[in-house]
């Protein structure tokens, strides 16, 4: 299944997601000007939108309007964004292409490229913070929460810390997955639990499923994303393949081999399913999200 095959819901969905980003981001024009032009280029340069899409999929399988999801889904996306640019740096990953295009760094250099960082991660806590919609001052406290954990030394950074500790090491099927279940899972967790939150959703048995949902896709995205490495081209990923390999990290198909990696694949799609079936027919969008990240082309 690739992107123009998810339902028509989830592309207009996208499209809301942009719209939104596009107006919560400082205008171009507006000093200091150069760090809001890279910032608009970090986050507005294309994507898969997958996180603001979990945060709609879920609020909406759950009754709540699109418009009470918007500030959790560019928040997510920006902080999303921001990860990028750091990890793009030469003292990082080092990547000169994302998303088809030159990366921050090299548009507008590396000082520059720290602070677009640097600001948007601001920004999403901000956007967050002043969503109009909220009216339970518990419940948003508690979304702000879980977005700071997400992305903290419990989430992203720590899962970047361990991906940098990991360089030229045989790490164990174990330390593989804690690696990636806060590198690239933390944030697609958290962006299915704002949408929980946000819709109203605080009965432990679903949020436990949902979080069994998005454990089982955020391992799922960097084990499709690890295939795609070594099976895909650079134009069709719009990032330089090969990367990991080159740099002596470890990953899914090093650890597990390739047929293992899609073994482990498939078990984590029949996970992210099962976890939702008790939601019946309303969770359709999270199932046809669970089926992009494996299915995914790019």
């Amino acid at each position: 299944m690739g992107v123009t095959e998810l339902p028509n819901e989830l592309l207009d969905l996208s499209a809301r997601a942009d719209a939104v980003l596009a107006r919560v981001l400082p205008p171009e024009d507006q000093p200091p000007a150069e760090l809001h032009r890279a910032m608009r280029y970090a986050v507005l340069g294309g994507g898969k939108r997958l996180r603001p899409l979990l945060v709609y999929a879920t609020g909406t399988t759950f009754g709540a309007p699109p418009d009470t999801l918007d500030a959790a889904a560019a928040a997510v996306e920006i902080i999303h964004a921001y990860s990028l640019v750091h990890d793009d740096l030469p003292a990082m990953d080092d990547d000169s292409l994302r998303r088809g295009r030159a990366t921050c760094h090299v548009v507008f250099g590396e000082a520059m490229a720290i602070l677009a960082g640097d600001a948007l991660q601001a920004l999403a806590f901000d956007v967050l913070a002043h969503d109009p919609t909220r009216d339970d001052p518990a419940t948003h406290v508690e979304m702000l929460r879980v977005l700071a954990v997400a992305c903290g030394s419990h989430g992203m950074a720590g899962g970047q810390a361990f991906d940098l500790a990991a360089i030229g090491r045989t790490l164990s099927p174990a330390d593989l997955e804690r690696m990636h279940v806060h590198k690239t899972g933390a944030l697609i967790r958290a962006s299915v639990r704002l949408g929980a939150l946000a819709a109203g959703v605080r009965d432990a048995p679903t949020l436990d499923a949902l979080e069994r949902y998005g454990h089982a896709i955020g391992l799922a995205f960097q084990i499709r994303d690890d295939l795609l490495d070594i099976e895909g081209g650079t134009e069709q990923l719009g990032k330089t393949v090969g990367k990991d390999a080159a740099a002596d990290k470890p990953t899914y198909p090093s650890v597990f081999g390739v047929a293992g990696s899609r073994t482990e694949l498939a078990r984590l799609a029949a996970d992210a399913l099962h976890a939702i079936e008790p939601l019946g027919a309303s969770a359709a969008p999270l199932a046809a999200l669970a089926r992009f990240v494996v299915e995914r082309q790019s």
